[in-house]
């Protein structure tokens, strides 16, 4: 059982960290941070947008909620909500990151 639990926070740290990663890399390109928003001007510009937001969505989740937190003063629970989700999502992606990891290695 605790392996198992060891097993699923690796998973989540590593989803969180290509997050940061990937949010990260896209902010050094374009000079501000990435966002929920898929207004592009090309379909490949539309499907990065897409890839994106479904990679970095934790990044973009925590530091919406932290901002949230600091400068607007929103309650607790919404910083408890938000890192529930994005933890969760995290994990999700994680289990990718992995898959691809493992793919890469020759472990398939």
């Amino acid at each position: 059982m605790f392996f198992e639990l060891l097993l699923v926070g690796y998973i989540a740290c590593a989803g969180f960290v290509a997050a940061g990663v990937l949010g990260s890399l896209y902010q050094l390109i374009t000079k501000e941070p990435p966002r929920f928003n898929f207004a592009a001007e090309g379909l490949m510009a539309f499907m990065a947008g897409i890839f994106m937001c479904v990679f970095a969505g934790p990044f973009i989740i925590m530091r919406n909620a932290i901002r949230g937190r600091r400068i607007e003063n929103r309650p607790l629970g919404w910083l408890v909500a938000s890192s529930t989700i994005a933890g969760m999502w995290s994990m999700c992606s994680g289990v990718m990151v992995m898959n691809v990891a493992l793919i890469l290695l020759g472990f398939s």
